[in-house]
């Protein structure tokens, strides 16, 4: 035997539960999309510093290598 309060306060109980898992997917939809954003900026970031840094590795291999000079005149011992 229902009360017809009973049956008001499943149904709000119901309303609360549907209401909480529409945040929850919500809240988990946003945090992936985060994420997501968030990988995508360090891989932009990645290529960027890797490209600078291969840009570098060959002006480096152009210049003149001063170290070497330094360790011509000791000879070798």
């Amino acid at each position: 035997m229902d009360f017809q309060w009973e049956q008001g306060f499943t149904d709000i109980q119901q309303s609360e539960i549907e209401i909480l898992q529409a945040y929850q997917v919500t809240h988990e939809f946003y945090q992936e999309v985060q994420y997501r954003e968030d990988f995508e900026q360090h891989c932009q970031w990645y290529a960027e510093t890797a490209e600078r840094h291969q840009q570098e590795l060959q002006k480096m291999r152009g210049d003149i290598n001063l170290f070497s000079w330094f360790l011509r005149g000791r000879g070798t011992n």
